[in-house]
């Protein structure tokens, strides 16, 4: 099945192939991206620390329900030891919604991937859509946040906080590859 643009079919893709060249455990491609304010950012710099690649919407209500569990880990349990970096691909979302956005939620960091060049290079399905890349920026994680679904409305089980536990005490995550869960990265916008 080929995806277009925008759609993304929950249970139509097989999390192990839907990116062949971005496999767990390789090093993850490095990018380079400005945040809101111009200045810019290489997922290399970040080298040393565990990173959580979070494709992020400032209108999805996935990404509004998820984003104060990761901010709450963030802080309260792995501090400086994880690096949280948002991505912004969607085509349909404006600068100035973003920056609005990130100012009302109080989010340090977005980044701007307005040719959706990171969301192709890691395959990034939906908003939210996870990857976790350790210390020494090998892929270790990718997915969804959590086991919330369509049928599965309160969550069971926390994907990214399993994996980034695991990834700080120096294991493999027991769940390595999961289905995202969420809204779809919109490539190219209606004008």
């Amino acid at each position: 099945m080929r995806l277009r643009a925008g759609h993304f079919r929950r249970g139509r893709l097989n999390p192990a192939s839907y990116n062949a060249c971005v496999r767990i455990n390789d090093t993850a491609p490095d990018f380079e991206l400005p945040d809101l304010n111009g200045g810019l950012h290489k997922l290399s710099e970040y080298r040393g620390q565990v990173v959580i690649l979070n494709f992020w919407s400032c209108e999805c209500p996935h990404v509004e329900r998820t984003d104060e569990l990761i901010r709450n880990w963030c802080e309260k349990k792995w501090g400086r030891y994880v690096s949280l970096l948002r991505v912004a691909s969607n085509a349909s979302e404006s600068t100035a919604a973003l920056k609005e956005a990130a100012a009302r939620k109080q989010i340090p960091l977005l980044l701007l991937d307005r040719q959706g060049f990171v969301a192709g290079l890691y395959a990034a399905q939906t908003t939210p859509h996870v990857f976790v890349i350790n210390d020494t920026g090998r892929l270790r994680y990718r997915g969804a946040v959590d086991d919330t679904s369509f049928a599965r409305r309160e969550p069971t089980r926390f994907y990214l906080e399993e994996a980034v536990d695991a990834v700080l005490s120096g294991k493999a995550p027991a769940v390595s590859d999961t289905e995202p869960y969420g809204c779809a990265i919109i490539r190219h916008a209606l004008e």
